[in-house]
């Protein structure tokens, strides 16, 4: 006689490795943090219709944020600019570029309400041979890596995003010791008061 049956035994070790995972604070790729001021936040950029205004605007949805139309009272993300650097890693023997790296770089404001706005950048590096006897392949190859390399930025901003809680917090906290100052009556109005 078996002391447990087999699909017993498989129930409970999927009960107990969903426990160890979720113990861990393991999460899927891509699923970020994102601080509850920022549920609901307007997406502006210096092109609407660009292929990495696109791909912000995917990762936001992703992330369970509300996109509305930019007002003063919601956060903001406005996308300043965006570039892309070519530099020539290796030659062949006849001086032409064997292998050359991009970087990719956007600049983007993130501005909320109750504290301001601060400037930030992410930057994507990428590798790839340049073989000149494939001129077509050579230019599909690199329209492919370049929109890799904007996905992966945009994902990079909102992993920043998810980093504003400290700055959102500290915020607050300045804000209620402002607050708790203001409340305390003033020293120097009672000290000339009594003379």
């Amino acid at each position: 006689m078996r002391l447990f049956s087999l699909p017993s035994m498989k129930i409970s070790l999927v009960v107990l490795l969903t426990s160890l995972v979720s113990a861990c604070g393991f999460h899927l790729r891509g699923e970020y943090s994102i601080p509850q001021e920022l549920a609901t936040l307007s997406l502006t950029s210096f092109d609407q219709y660009n292929e990495l205004t696109r791909d912000v605007k995917d990762q936001l949805i992703l992330n369970n944020i509300t996109l509305v139309t930019p007002s003063n009272t919601t956060p903001n993300i406005h996308l300043i600019d965006e570039s892309i650097d070519e530099r020539t890693l290796s030659l062949y023997q006849n001086s032409q570029a064997a292998e050359k790296e991009l970087t990719y770089k956007v600049s983007y404001r993130v501005t909320l309400p109750t504290i301001g706005s601060d400037v930030f950048s992410t930057t994507v590096n990428r590798n790839y041979l340049d073989n000149p006897l494939t001129a077509l392949a050579k230019s599909v190859e690199r329209d492919v890596i370049e929109s890799e390399m904007r996905t992966q930025a945009a994902a990079q901003i909102i992993r920043q995003l998810a980093r504003t809680r400290t700055q959102i917090s500290e915020a607050e906290l300045k804000k209620s010791r402002d607050i708790a100052t203001s409340s305390l009556p003033n020293s120097n109005n009672q000290s000339t008061s009594s003379n």
